[in-house]
């Protein structure tokens, strides 16, 4: 059974306490960051040595395209989404399509080496964020609508189901969640009628959610990620979303008003989250492990809509990419555009705080 945790490994290779944790009834999934990532061959490795020891489980990935990449050696380089938006402001057809050819594209090679799902795509507004920046496809709601609805149909093209962050939106908050408690003191009507516009009207596309480690001070005095007012309220009811709900990175600062690492965990699932996540702190993996044994199981058949199609390894990427039928041509499609010379889709800043030549200069973070 799928259980309601979701925890990181150490490195390349299991570990005997790695197998420990996956082994644990309620571990239902593993995310891997760049220090898991040596090639695709040895990912795939990874990937199927996980699921000999826990054939329940699901692998995730953080495989935006920008900064945000950790599958680096050997996989296609994916432009951050503000690109798709600094293309869609002067040919938006050609972004459009462009968008779609990235959501695929990103979706095959992620599969390919036996990761279920990317957590994609950021619907968050770029706005004054220390965190997201780039990682948003725009400032304006309705570009980010049309951006992200066609990178999602490409995700789904290649067999890969659609996680839209950060719910309701990071992007109006300066401070980093991940490192500092973020506080959102918009009303909710401010709320809707902008920041969760990109959630609310790309519904049909999304599998899950995951919400935000903020605290939208005029509806709760809880981050999102613990409000049953966000969470079953407004998402379950009035949304009517009977997808997957991810809580975000239980480690983060923005968390941590939940108390210690098993409250955190109790606070997220009995919110409404569907699978907690445990990162980058092993202690607090082992003692949310043990807390979690007191917790229901989450929805089977809503978590297993989050398995992704992987086809069969084929010895190397490429041979195995080459089962995904318009996997070259998204990949020749997406160099040309945003990676030849003459492109012009370089002029967004990148180089927000956390960054250092465009990439994250904390492995760990950008959740």
């Amino acid at each position: 059974m799928y259980g309601v945790l979701m925890i990181d490994i150490g490195s390349t290779a299991l570990t005997a306490e790695d197998v420990s944790l996956i082994k644990q009834a309620q571990v239902g999934g593993v995310i891997l960051f760049a220090r898991n990532v040596d090639d695709a061959a040895q990912v795939r490795k990874l990937c199927d040595d996980i699921r000999y020891y826990n054939p329940d489980i699901l692998i995730g990935v953080d495989q935006e395209g920008g900064r945000v990449a950790r599958l680096r050696q050997g996989f296609t380089k994916l432009p951050a989404m503000g690109q798709l938006g600094v293309l869609f402001d002067h040919n938006p057809t050609q972004a459009l399509s462009s968008a779609y050819d990235c959501g695929y594209l990103m979706a095959a090679e992620v599969l390919a080496v036996g990761i279920d799902l990317s957590f994609a795509p950021v619907l968050d507004r770029d706005g004054i964020s220390q965190v997201i920046g780039d990682r948003s496809f725009h400032q304006d709601p309705k570009a980010i609508i049309a951006l992200a609805t066609e990178f999602m149909r490409g995700m789904k093209a290649a067999g890969m189901a659609t996680t839209g962050k950060h719910f309701p939106g990071h992007g109006a908050i300066a401070p980093d969640s991940h490192l500092s408690e973020a506080i959102d003191s918009r009303s909710l009507d401010e709320i809707l009628a902008s920041d969760m516009q990109p959630f609310a009207q790309t519904l049909p596309w999304l599998d899950a959610l995951m919400p935000a480690h903020v605290i939208f001070s005029q509806v709760d005095n809880r981050p999102a990620g613990f409000s049953k007012i966000w969470l079953q309220d407004i998402i379950r009811e009035q949304l009517e979303f009977d997808g997957v709900l991810f809580s975000d990175d239980l480690s983060m600062a923005g968390a941590q008003a939940a108390g210690n690492v098993s409250a955190r965990v109790k606070a997220a699932i009995e919110a409404g989250c569907d699978i907690a996540l445990v990162c980058n702190d092993r202690i607090a993996a082992h003692e949310a492990a043990e807390a979690a044994q007191e917790l229901p199981y989450p929805n089977q058949s809503r978590i297993k809509t989050m398995r992704g199609q992987i086809p069969t390894w084929q010895g190397d990427l490429e041979s195995t990419c080459q089962q995904f039928e318009y996997w070259q041509q998204a990949k020749d499609n997406v160099i040309q555009t945003f990676f030849s010379p003459d492109c012009d889709t370089q002029g967004r800043d990148n180089m927000r705080t956390g960054t250092e030549n465009g990439e994250a200069t904390d492995p760990t973070a950008y959740k």
